[in-house]
Parts: structure tokens; C-alpha cells; sequence
């Protein structure tokens, strides 16, 4: 035990963890607060942000039967039953690593971002500006449920099957988010909204495990290139398409009197959901990674 101790001591990537070690969380916690709050305020409290959003979500129409089909069983099958079932999986995962920080972190975080959701969609009240008499939409439900599930699996699985997972549960989470705008469930906003509440409980979580775990010496954890080098890409291409298409948009002669829908509208609604996700499980990614206790004393009781 003593020359175990004494090894990671001399190892000089072993170390108690600095301040930055709590800021990262932090800071993203914080931007994804700001985030949501400045998606409600352009796209809920606006009238261009509202008809930009509701013009992407009436750009298209689902005509062939059988992605209707696959779309609307993909859809339902993210339900609450699928949230307890993985806050379980999450738990064994967590109890079999002998880290049940994890798994306790997991479930909070799917609950929490989950109430989150449904309580602000309750509550946010949304002015007829596009014309409809829809009720608030706003978060995304079934957007919150994919990507808090996609989440909670990356927190818990191992390292070495942490990127398999984040990619997989990135795109899942897209198709599940683009989805929901393609069949008339929801606006744009409302999934990037759902994103950015689960990613600001994520970044929470994450702080609050880093605090209880201070003392402990770490070893930094780094995502691999593999897995981090399609979502910039992701971001990269989808991020100025987005920017584009909504100055398209609204400088649009027929969106200044009245939602214009198009094809225009709805994909650059689209790219700005994949890259919104994809920066989300960058961030989660980096956020998850650092979570590798040494190899010790500290590590054998875990």
C-alpha cells in the first residue's frame, strides 16, 4: 500500500485537482442557464424569433408512410418507462464500477433535468405572435428524456466505451430532436432548449461529485480524438449554416409580415439542432472524462 502511495506521489500526472477542476462545470453550467433563458427570450418572447421558429416547424410535412412510421415509433418509444429503465441500468453500471457517486449523479440528473422540462413547459406562458393558438411547447419533452438518457450512459460507462457511447447517444438524440420538428411536435427551440437544461444539470452534477471527491488525488481523463473530432466537425459546419439560414430568414420579405414556412426554415432549424448537440456532448464529454480516480488507496476503496 505504502509503494502504491508512494507512485502516485512521484507520478506527475497524478495530483489533487486545481481550481479549474471546479470551474469547468461551473462556467458550463452557468452558459447553459443563460442559453435556456436566451432561447425562451428570442424565440418565446419575440415575434421574429417566434415566427422564424414556427416557419422551420411548418417548413416540412412527413409524406412517405413508413419513415412516418419509424418516426412516430422512435418517438413513443422514448417515454418514462425508458427514463426509470436506464436510471436503473445507470445504477448497476455504477454499482459494478464501485462508483455509486456516479450513479447517484445519473439518476438525479435524468430526474432532474426531466422536472425541469415539464415544469417549465407548464408554466411558460407564450404569446400568439405566429398566430397559432398552441399551447407552450417549450422545452422539448421527448428531446429532455433522449438526451438526459444519453447522459446519464456516458457519466457511468468506463472510459474505454465512454466515446462509443456518446457518439451513439448523440446522434439518437438528433434524430429524436429533428424529429419531433419534422412531424409538427415541436419548434427548433424547443429541443435546444431540452438540450441546454440537460446539459446545465449535467454540468451540476458533475460539480457536486468534483466537491465531495476535493481531497481525492485524480488522474486527468481526455475524451479521445476519435470520438471529439466528428462533433466538431458536427458543430463546425452545422453552426454557420444555422447562422446563415436565420439571416436568410429574417430579412425575408414575406417573414415580415407573417411566418413564411419553407424548406430553408426547417433545415436551418435542423443544423441548429445537430450543432447544439453536438456541442452539448462535447462539453459532457470533456465534463465526464475527468471523473478517473488514481490508482491507490483511494481507488481500492471505491
Amino acid at each position: 500500500m505504502t509503494m502504491l502511495r508512494t507512485e502516485d506521489v512521484r507520478d506527475p500526472t497524478v495530483r489533487r485537482p486545481g481550481a479549474g477542476h471546479l470551474l469547468a462545470p461551473l462556467l458550463a453550467g452557468v452558459l447553459a442557464a443563460l442559453g435556456t433563458l436566451a432561447t425562451i427570450h428570442v424565440f418565446v418572447r419575440t415575434i421574429s424569433g417566434q415566427w422564424l421558429d414556427t416557419a422551420a416547424m411548418l417548413g416540412t410535412d412527413v409524406h412517405h408512410a413508413r419513415v412516418e412510421q419509424l418516426l412516430s415509433r422512435t418517438l413513443d418509444a422514448t417515454t418514462l418507462t425508458s427514463l426509470v429503465l436506464v436510471c436503473v441500468v445507470a445504477a448497476a453500471v455504477g454499482v459494478i464500477r464501485r462508483r455509486p457517486d456516479l450513479a447517484l449523479a445519473a439518476a438525479v440528473l435524468v430526474l432532474a433535468a426531466n422536472g425541469t422540462t415539464q415544469i417549465l413547459k407548464d408554466r411558460l406562458q407564450r404569446p400568439p405572435f405566429d398566430g397559432l393558438d398552441y399551447p407552450n411547447s417549450l422545452p422539448s419533452g421527448h428531446t429532455t428524456a433522449a438526451a438526459s438518457v444519453a447522459f446519464a450512459l456516458v457519466l457511468v460507462l468506463p472510459e474505454a466505451v465512454r466515446g462509443t457511447a456518446a457518439l451513439a447517444g448523440a446522434g439518437y438524440t438528433a434524430v429524436i430532436a429533428i424529429g419531433t420538428v419534422w412531424a409538427r411536435w415541436h419548434r427548433p427551440s424547443d429541443a435546444i432548449a431540452a438540450l441546454l437544461i440537460v446539459l446545465g444539470w449535467g454540468a451540476f452534477v458533475v460539480l457536486v461529485d468534483r466537491l465531495l471527491r476535493w481531497r481525492r488525488r485524480t488522474r486527468p481523463g481526455r475524451p479521445s480524438r476519435l470520438t471529439t473530432l466528428p462533433l466538431l466537425v458536427t458543430a463546425a459546419v452545422t453552426t454557420p449554416v444555422t447562422v446563415l439560414g436565420l439571416l436568410l430568414g429574417k430579412t425575408s420579405e414575406a417573414m415580415v409580415t407573417t411566418p413564411e414556412p419553407s424548406r430553408l426554415t426547417f433545415l436551418t432549424g435542423a443544423a441548429g439542432i445537430a450543432a447544439v448537440v453536438s456541442i452539448a456532448f462535447l462539453v459532457w464529454l470533456w465534463l465526464a472524462a475527468d471523473n478517473r480516480p488514481a490508482a491507490g488507496p483511494d481507488a481500492a476503496r471505491e
